[in-house]
């Protein structure tokens, strides 16, 4: 991989790392609990308890992208950096710049799923 294109995914990686932490601090509060002696009807509650599960497994799916972001980011001047784990080709580059935390090809990806 070429120099401008780590420079590349360098930019988008801090970028979505910061994109994140903000969406983080924002599911955050989503997740707080509801209070019993908080004045919603029944019904209400649930949806609110519901919207909060959701919000739960958004979260914990936005805490685990960030930590791998952060990984990439810390292993992008590295000589592996863009090669599959598997068959050790080159991830295609418009792969890393949806995914820049992949670690396989599409080939190898699609294998073991």
């Amino acid at each position: 991989m070429d120099k401008d294109s780590r420079v590349f995914l360098k930019e988008q990686i801090v970028s979505q790392i910061a994109h994140l932490k903000e969406q983080i601090i924002k599911l955050e509060e989503k997740c707080k609990p509801i209070t019993p002696d908080c004045s919603l009807g029944r019904l209400t509650r649930l949806e609110a308890m519901g919207e909060s599960h959701v919000a739960n497994s958004i979260l914990d799916e936005s805490r685990l992208r960030l930590t791998r972001l952060q990984n990439t980011l810390s292993r992008i001047d590295s000589d592996d950096f863009g090669i599959c784990i598997e068959c050790e080709e080159e991830i295609a580059f418009e792969r890393l710049k949806i995914r820049p935390e992949s670690v396989r090809c599409v080939a190898c990806e699609s294998k073991r799923g």
